[in-house]
């Protein structure tokens, strides 16, 4: 199952991307455009890895589908590790 967005992170799209902030964690993230299309793929506009990876490699064509999938899990883990992403219940 995919990580969820903490609730208590602020998000604000940019131009050139994002950036996250959290309050809580006293944390400032910024995310280029690839990453922001990550965390905007996020539940509940994905329900699975698998969607989360297809909506990727739908919008980036020219990137290898093993490349994007491989630097998206290694994001969310990144995120994850912040505390900006909450891991699934159950999961």
């Amino acid at each position: 199952m995919l990580p969820v967005a903490n609730p208590d992170v602020i998000y604000q799209s940019l131009d050139e991307g994002a950036v996250l902030f959290s309050p809580k964690e006293e944390v400032y993230f910024g995310l280029n455009a690839v990453g922001a299309r990550v965390w905007e793929a996020l539940p509940p506009a994905s329900r699975s890895w698998e969607e989360l990876f297809s909506t990727l490699e739908t919008r980036y064509p020219a990137v290898d589908p093993a490349t994007l999938r491989a630097d998206a899990r290694e994001l969310i883990d990144e995120l994850l590790t912040q505390g900006l992403v909450l891991s699934p219940v159950g999961g």
